[in-house]
């Protein structure tokens, strides 16, 4: 295996930056031979010119702008890390990087996320979406600090993690107050019939959902079905149908989506879960999620 030079990456860096051989020897405090030269192995290391002609300055060519990207986040990661050990940021946030399950509602990962970035340090959130598979394949090459779920990952998933409950909640069915009206009498049996907007069959809450409906006897008029939680209480707010959302949120679905509850389901029970690494928590913005979400967001479920 051939390894990386990063002197080499960091005068192509610093090229790139800077847009000319001439401006980065003045940063770099080089002759403009040694930068040159050293340019042309990494190109002969890689196997692809990394830069064009572009007037009196050079361009970065298609593979160029790949690696280019590449060194940027190397040499920031690395800059950060001299950070951390330093015990201070350098005028940028710690980032936390964070693994969303499609499956949880938009408002629940922000009630959750929420306290992080209240810390005395500053910390920036980044927010990766996508099936919990596919994120727990980011979490255990360390990609990830944390993952937010509304399941645990199970032993289908071969990733070594650990399930942190935050807590669980009832569900509140809502509509546009008109329709909430109307089906707020004789709750939950009013529901037979009503117009229903649900999440896609794979999601958790729609299973429990048809299971509840079963058991009471309830088969409403499925108007839609909907992968996103944001865009099916959106196509709530239009009066498209009846939908639910966790009982943590109703206060803000109520004032978000000027909607009104129709009813509240308290044996039908959502649970929220953090998924790390660890055994046990030890990153400042990831404690203060799950103190805070006990302690509030979940307190009473």
């Amino acid at each position: 295996m051939e390894w990386l030079n990063y002197h080499h990456l960091l005068y192509f860096w610093t090229v790139a930056r800077t847009g000319s051989v001439a401006r980065a020897c003045e940063q770099l405090q080089l002759a403009q031979p040694t930068i040159s030269g050293q340019l042309r192995a990494l190109e002969e290391s890689l196997g692809e010119k990394l830069f064009t002609r572009s007037g009196r300055g050079l361009a970065l060519t298609e593979m160029g702008q790949v690696a280019y990207r590449y060194a940027d986040e190397i040499f920031s990661l690395g800059r950060e890390l001299t950070s951390v050990f330093e015990g201070r940021p350098r005028g940028r946030p710690a980032r936390l990087q964070v693994g969303l399950s499609d499956s949880v509602p938009k408002l629940v990962a922000y009630r959750i996320l929420e306290p992080a970035l209240g810390l005395a340090e500053p910390v920036q959130i980044v927010c990766h979406e996508d099936r919990p598979d596919r994120l727990a394949a980011l979490l255990s090459s360390h990609r990830l600090d944390l993952m937010l779920a509304d399941a645990p990952l199970g032993s289908a998933v071969r990733v070594r993690a650990f399930n942190h409950l935050l807590g669980a909640c009832g569900v509140t069915f809502f509509a546009v107050h008109r329709l909430a009206l109307r089906y707020r009498r004789n709750f939950p049996a009013s529901l037979n019939g009503a117009p229903f907007l649900l999440p896609l069959e794979t999601s958790l809450l729609r299973r429990s959902l048809e299971q509840w409906f079963e058991d009471h006897g309830i088969r409403p008029q499925v108007v839609g079905e909907f992968q996103d939680s944001a865009l099916l209480s959106t196509f709530g707010q239009g009066g498209a149908g009846v939908f639910a959302a966790p009982s943590a949120i109703e206060d803000e679905m109520r004032r978000r989506y000027s909607v009104g509850v129709v009813g509240r389901a308290e044996t039908l029970q959502e649970r929220f879960y953090a998924i790390s690494v660890q055994r046990r928590l030890k990153h400042p913005a990831v404690l203060a999620i799950c103190e805070s979400a006990r302690a509030k967001l979940f307190a009473g479920g």
